[in-house]
């Protein structure tokens, strides 16, 4: 099963067993925030270097090189270890998202909880054909649980399988 086909209906929710990874577009569109993120740090190294250059007060390139190898350093590796870090479950009855690097969130939604569901894409992700599905359910804790890096196409189905369950329950 790659990626992007639909998780296999009606299986039970183990919270021990193996999680469905997400798309491999979404560690590209880490890499991309990680970058842009990285830019205005950059930029302002740069700036301080210039100004210190100036008075002679450090050598050329030595804050510059230092934010530049940090940020590759970022670059390269944080989007791979939050990629490998995330993780979902679905089952007939509700679905389970495992996040977190230091931190580690495993949340299990139930189905009969939720109360509207959420496909978004900004620019990054439409760029790489991938989706968030957000569930916002009842309740103040947790009361919206995003899951990203879906395939755009996988976000949209597990949405309308997820809104059939509730019409189901409904009636």
């Amino acid at each position: 099963m790659d990626a992007t086909s639909p998780p296999p209906p009606a299986m039970p929710l183990d919270d021990e067993g193996a999680l469905t990874k997400l798309h491999p577009n979404y560690a590209h569109a880490l890499r991309v925030r990680t970058t842009l993120t990285a830019i205005p740090f950059l930029i302002g190294a740069l700036v301080l270097e210039a100004a210190l250059a100036d008075k002679g007060l450090l050598p050329q390139g030595v804050i510059a090189g230092t934010v530049l190898v940090i940020a590759a350093a970022l670059i390269i590796r944080i989007p791979a270890r939050r990629y490998s870090a995330r993780g979902y479950q679905i089952s007939a009855d509700r679905l389970r998202v495992v996040r977190g690097l230091l931190f580690r969130s495993d949340t299990v939604v139930p189905f009969s909880r939720v109360q509207h569901i959420d496909v978004d894409q900004g620019p990054i992700e439409r760029f790489f054909g991938i989706a968030t599905l957000t569930l916002h359910t009842a309740g103040n804790h947790n009361a919206s649980v995003a899951l990203p890096g879906l395939g755009e196409p996988l976000a949209r189905e597990m949405r309308e399988t997820i809104r059939a369950h509730i019409r189901r329950e409904m009636l």
